[in-house]
């Protein structure tokens, strides 16, 4: 059987303009594998902890300590999971609470010459770790905006490095899915 491949849409809810990124994926990929691809193709770091949500199931790492009633990520295939026209979430930094709204778009034939996971188009930057979320995320886009803003110098300050929210580059994410996915 021809191996499946899954084009996603994955889009940052609650951001203005939008942050999005459509990706190819196995569907033989677990979530943890998916977990992966998100945060690479999105920009994220993966320092935090995330969770998917799957028709009302939560799938994640387990932790007996942390109380949450996860369905373990490692043992669900996207392909099992869902299929073309399914919606699911998927949420990272439960502090900050960035979620991800995914789509699957369509359900393709792998291509023999096609590597994949692969990132085929997106638009904007990912906000940085640990900005507040969308609140605090619209506030340094703001205070980088404008240099009489109160909060400018202090958030370039905090940023340490320039930050241009509408550069994305698909070519980029594509090879670091390839690398570490």
């Amino acid at each position: 059987m021809p191996r499946q491949i899954f084009q996603l849409r994955i889009s940052l809810a609650g951001v203005r303009p939008p942050v999005w990124r459509r990706v190819l994926v196995p569907g033989g990929y677990t979530l943890d594998r998916l977990h992966r691809v998100v945060q690479h193709a999105m920009g994220w770091r993966d320092c935090h902890l995330h969770s998917f949500e799957i028709d009302g199931v939560q799938y994640g790492t387990p932790d007996p300590d942390d109380g949450l009633a996860l369905r373990d990520e490692l043992d669900t295939r996207l392909d099992t999971a869902v299929g073309k026209g399914s919606r699911f979430h998927y949420t990272y930094d439960f502090g900050d609470w960035w979620e991800h709204d995914l789509v699957v778009e369509d359900v393709l034939t792998a291509d023999p010459d096609g590597r994949y996971p692969a990132c085929l188009d997106g638009e904007r930057a990912c906000p940085p770790e640990d900005v507040g979320g969308p609140a605090g995320y619209l506030l340094l886009l703001e205070a980088l905006a404008d240099p009489e803003h109160p909060e400018h110098d202090a958030m370039r300050d905090w940023l340490g490095r320039p930050f241009d929210a509408s550069a994305f580059d698909a070519g980029r994410a594509g090879t670091l899915l390839r690398r570490f996915c």
